[in-house]
């Protein structure tokens, strides 16, 4: 169960302080939803502001998006003719250097059909990142539908994999009857669960020389491709140059509201369409999704740049916050991650800001590592602070974490956070959300004796 925060702050009238509310609403249901509809409503005559920054996948569509959408030329995609699919597909396949592109319901889909042409023999093996968001966050679709085996390489903290470990992982089973065959190569571009960390064009194209060499495929998972682009100052054509197939995902830094598109060679896009509609990706008119996206890449990706400050700013701000250690240059794109507590002490702190450090390192269910992937995601809950809902919050925290909580004390092993920064954040948002850091954490200092 992963966990998700928003920031929120509560104001009654103007002359009174402002209180911070951090809220945690775990995802998985059952688990909080029912006593969700027990919480006391927020008084009508309080103002609430949040902040969301759980992804860039939560922006809206903008109003040329919706007039795009309502407007948009379509025909059955399922039998090829939706102009405005093709426009995109064509559109996306142009900017990434490749033949064709397909349009998918989903980067997740993308992923799974891409590795699914290169490893078209049950028993294939692909190789792929420990942090990759295809071996982590994908529902090991690979091995259950299409039989892959995942050979993972440590990823490193700047998200590459030691081209040597790669080449090391390579099997070919001739003559050895015990091994699964290497056909494919899988990278992330940026890399998310590295904080969005770029691969060069030097790293890339020297995997795509150890692919070529070993007769292996490279797909590229270019979920935020345009970022590293934008970061980088390099075409996204020739980041992906030696790859066989990328998948760009639509609605994250991009900012549409549905889809992405996968590019590759034409016999390998006519090969993705049939598992398309295996799948059950393929849609009818769905140019009105298509529509939505050429809106975006016409509006948002000159705008990436400022959501890479954004980020800069918010991480620059965090690391001056008493208690919380990231590493400033190493934020290169929209996502800001690994804010590090090594130990923290909290003395007689009120019951809102208590409640709301517990819920900010509340842990997911499921992680043993501590220094990583602690939340994953932000999010839009309340919890009131009343004494009730309070030592309910204690147990489950208690529970479902490693947390050591007392009466005066609160004790924290390492956590991290992420936040993601999108063209609907604003600087003054920026500011705002280290104002309600600045809060929560206003009475916790390091402890280094424990």
């Amino acid at each position: 169960m992963s966990s998700v925060i928003s920031f929120a702050s509560r104001q009654q009238s103007s002359d009174t302080p402002r209180n911070l509310g951090l809220a945690v609403l775990p995802i998985k249901p059952g688990s909080m939803i029912s006593r969700w509809a027990s919480y006391p409503a927020i008084p009508s005559r309080m103002v609430t502001k949040m902040v969301d920054l759980r992804s860039d996948t939560v922006t809206k569509p903008t109003e040329a998006m919706r007039a795009a959408m309502a407007n948009a030329e379509v025909d059955d995609d399922v039998l090829g003719y939706d102009p405005s699919a093709l426009r995109l597909e064509t559109e996306m396949a142009k900017i990434t250097g490749k033949e064709a592109g397909l349009f998918v319901p989903s980067g997740t889909m993308g992923n799974l059909i891409s590795v699914l042409v290169h490893c078209n023999i049950r028993g294939s093996e692909v190789i792929l990142g420990n942090n990759s968001h295809i071996h982590i966050y994908e529902n090991g679709g690979i091995s259950t539908i299409g039989g892959v085996h995942p050979r993972t390489v440590k990823n490193n903290e700047d998200g590459t994999m030691d081209i040597d470990l790669i080449e090391a992982a390579i099997r070919d089973p001739r003559g050895e009857i015990v091994y699964p065959t290497t056909r494919l190569i899988c990278l992330e571009n940026s890399q998310a669960n590295c904080g969005g960390r770029c691969l060069s064009v030097e790293y890339t194209d020297k995997v795509g020389e150890l692919a070529k060499k070993h007769g292996l495929k490279l797909h590229i998972d270019g979920a935020r491709i345009f970022n590293a682009s934008v970061a980088l100052g390099v075409p996204v054509s020739r980041l992906v140059q030696d790859a066989d197939s990328v998948s760009v995902c639509l609605s994250k830094g991009i900012g549409a509201p549905v889809g992405s598109v996968i590019v590759g060679s034409k016999s390998f896009i006519a090969k993705a369409r049939i598992l398309r509609k295996t799948l059950g990706g393929g849609m009818r008119q769905v140019g009105i999704l298509c529509a939505a996206a050429l809106v975006a890449f016409q509006e948002n990706v000159s705008k990436l740049e400022d959501d890479h400050k954004k980020a800069k700013m918010l991480a620059e701000g965090l690391n001056q916050i008493k208690g919380l250690r990231l590493n400033v240059a190493a934020v290169e794109t929209n996502i800001v991650s690994t804010l590090i507590a090594k130990v923290l002490k909290c003395e007689k702190v009120s019951s809102a800001l208590q409640l709301g450090l517990e819920n900010i390192f509340r842990r997911s269910r499921g992680h043993k590592n501590h220094s990583r992937n602690a939340v994953q995601e932000l999010g839009t809950a309340w919890y009131t602070c009343n004494a009730r809902e309070s030592n309910q919050v204690h147990e489950d925290v208690y529970i479902h974490s490693h947390l050591i909580l007392s009466s005066s004390l609160i004790f924290f092993t390492t956590f991290s956070i992420r936040v993601v920064l999108h063209h609907q954040i604003s600087a003054s948002d920026v500011q705002y959300t280290l104002s309600c850091f600045k809060q929560a954490l206003a009475g916790v200092r390091e402890d280094t004796g424990i």
